[in-house]
């Protein structure tokens, strides 16, 4: 029975810091109500002229988690690539990634489920291992939120939260019992889709339509949160999709080693952290640094965490997500 472990771990964010003063310059806000509401201090936005997109970012982090892994890229079998922000409508950023990244014509899949992303891909890149299919996969998450921002006043709910940046993690084949990815758990809820989401420009009313009838004011641009609505399902949901790991793996909260939850607001990171008892050093929060990065966070923090020596080999290792689908998961590894 094989297994999969995370043999590289690498991240990028763009060297551009926006700051919470900076945003208060363009819109009415500052940097108590931010942190009072999300706990986050800055971000870092893609700067105009500096190379970068969803997929650059991706390819970066990418590299990184490739050459700590000790493969090559012609090592790599699968690239499964998560975001809700890709350079083009279509086709999806993996594809971009296998191009930029000269590799053999290896298969790429994009994966939409916004800030559960990046476990759904984990989830998945585990399945095609443990069956055997392929032997190194490339999972990456990367986020260029601030470019379809509202910032302005009348976005500041929303534009104020996100930030740009991608990591990546490469997943390689092992038959040590007992290590690496121990399980995943995935759920959705689509009842609570539009608490969430980007409506607009869709394929139920496509740009020429927009132009033409000159209704821009009507159409969704601009991501829409119900945060209240939202919070209330995120804490509920975190708790849920944890406790459902630990208790497929006969496992409890006084194992986890090492928390790391999608950095969506640090009262929501707080509240579960407090709900299960934990410490400061079994939790990893970066929000205060990047804001939410959604599929992205995830990496980027795991990333961090294991550079800063806060994850060690043999450690429990709880990655959980919740977001925009509703959608929501857990992974539970043992480093």
């Amino acid at each position: 029975m094989y297994t999969s472990r995370i043999s590289g771990l690498g991240c990028y964010v763009p060297e551009n810091v926006v700051t919470n003063d900076d945003l208060s310059k363009i819109m009415d806000t500052n940097d108590a109500w931010i942190q009072e509401r999300t706990g986050i201090k800055e971000r870092r936005h893609i700067k105009k002229g500096d190379g970068n997109s969803t997929s650059v970012m991706g390819v970066k982090a990418a590299k990184i988690a490739l050459e700590r892994s000790g493969l090559s890229k012609d090592d790599i079998d699968f690239i499964i690539f998560a975001t809700l922000s890709p350079d083009m409508y279509f086709p999806g950023g993996g594809v971009i990634v296998q191009d930029m990244m000269d590799m053999n014509t290896i298969p790429a899949l994009d994966v939409r489920n916004q800030c559960s992303g990046f476990v759904y891909a984990i989830s998945v890149a585990d399945q095609f291992i443990k069956t055997g299919m392929y032997k190194n996969v490339l999972v990456i998450g990367s986020e260029n939120h601030s470019g379809g921002l509202d910032m302005t006043t009348r976005g500041r709910g929303i534009s104020v939260i996100f930030g740009d940046g991608a990591g990546a993690a490469i997943l390689t084949r092992s038959e040590e019992e007992g290590k690496g990815i121990l399980s995943t758990h995935l759920h959705s809820e689509g009842g609570h889709a539009k608490e969430l989401s980007l409506e607009g420009p869709n394929t139920g009313h496509w740009v020429p339509e927009i132009i033409a009838e000159n209704v821009q004011e009507n159409i969704p641009y601009y991501p829409y949160m119900n945060g209240q609505f939202v919070f209330k399902n995120a804490v509920v949901r975190f708790s849920e999709v944890i406790n459902e790991g630990l208790v497929a793996n006969k496992l409890t909260t006084e194992d986890i080693d090492m928390l790391i939850p999608h950095q969506a607001n640090l009262r929501i990171s707080q509240f579960v952290q407090k709900k299960f008892k934990l410490s400061d050093d079994q939790v990893y929060n970066n929000i205060q640094k990047y804001g939410n990065t959604t599929a992205a966070s995830i990496p980027i923090a795991l990333t961090e965490a294991w550079e800063n020596g806060k994850i060690k080999d043999g450690d429990l290792v709880v990655l959980a997500a919740f977001g925009s689908g509703f959608t929501w998961g857990s992974a539970i590894i043992r480093w």
